[in-house]
């Protein structure tokens, strides 16, 4: 009831709201589209990867140097992982807005405090970031902070926009809350669960759940399985307990089915970002998508399945 009420208080504000100029938006990964429009819903917004497509590693195409060239904001991740592909794109768009220092630029991991930041990183560690795990953006805790700091940019960037997108706002974190008392029932068929993953796409999310990553298919971070590595997790004790091979939707999957073949083990392969498809079109549907999975592979008996928001 108080959540409907909120609703309807809040399209009721925005529509006594006055037409503005749409904002520009550069979003470097399809998260920060999707909570970007949530702030703001008639922004123009250009989103440089797909679900698909490894956010390491993206060439700076002419598109996207004019999308970065209009841009008031880019919203992206940070803590280096665009660290191979963005720097070039912002010096190539020369758009004084959307520099670092600016508030044309907005990193979520600088919002947050990281999982695993190294105080020492070099080569022979494999892909690691100093800065901590990047991949935050299915860490249901840390979203409304990240929101919260969204929307802060947003309103110092347009402040004739402030009313409408602190209501927004209010909306979606009274949602977040009502998902994430779901999502915390729903973790507790999942605890303890020993499952295999390649790198720590779904890490934060595994955490939060109790969800085991108890063996990882990369011999270190962002370095391919080796026939080597992949003999050694053949070979581990721990496999004997394993429900599911978990991949991201842009890994190659022939390590993970070459596991399932010699260990008769099931993979699951997920997006590991928002996607234009039914069921993980939002952040929110996203995570309800995941667990529901999940809970197809674990022996406990699962709780009903958590609601979409």
């Amino acid at each position: 009831m108080v959540f409907k009420q909120l609703v309807t208080g809040v399209m009721l504000g925005l529509a006594m709201m006055p037409a503005q100029a749409a904002l520009n938006v550069f979003a470097c990964e399809p998260e920060w589209a999707d909570l970007t429009r949530i702030l703001v819903p008639d922004a123009e917004i250009r989103t440089a990867t797909t679900a698909w497509q490894d956010p390491h590693y993206i060439e700076a195409r002419p598109s996207l140097i004019a999308a970065m060239g209009r841009a008031d904001i880019a919203v992206c991740t940070g803590a280096s992982l665009e660290s191979g592909w963005l720097p070039a794109l912002i010096s190539r768009a020369s758009n004084r807005g959307v520099q670092p220092g600016k508030p044309g630029l907005f990193f979520a991991a600088e919002q947050v405090e990281l999982h695993q930041p190294h105080d020492h990183v070099d080569r022979s560690m494999g892909d690691v970031h100093p800065e901590g795990d990047p991949h935050i953006h299915l860490d249901p805790d840390r979203l409304p902070d990240i929101v919260e700091a969204l929307a802060d940019r947003l309103t110092e960037l347009a402040p004739d926009r402030e009313n409408a997108i602190r209501l927004r706002q209010r909306q979606w974190h009274v949602g977040w809350k009502l998902n994430t008392a779901r999502w915390r029932e729903a973790a507790t068929s999942l605890e303890g669960m020993p499952i295999v993953v390649q790198h720590s796409t779904f890490g934060y999310l595994l955490r939060w759940l109790g969800v085991e990553a108890a063996i990882d298919l990369e011999p270190k971070p962002g370095l391919p399985p080796s026939a080597a590595h992949l003999g050694k997790v053949l070979s581990d004790p721990a496999l004997d307990e394993v429900k599911v091979v978990l991949i991201a939707s842009y890994q190659n999957d022939r390590p993970a089915q070459w596991l399932s073949e010699k260990a008769g083990l099931p993979v699951e392969v997920l997006p590991g970002t928002v996607t234009e498809e039914p069921k993980t079109n939002s952040l929110a549907e996203l995570i309800s998508h995941i667990i529901e999975r999940l809970q197809q592979y674990n022996d406990k008996a699962a709780p009903e399945s958590a609601d979409h928001g």
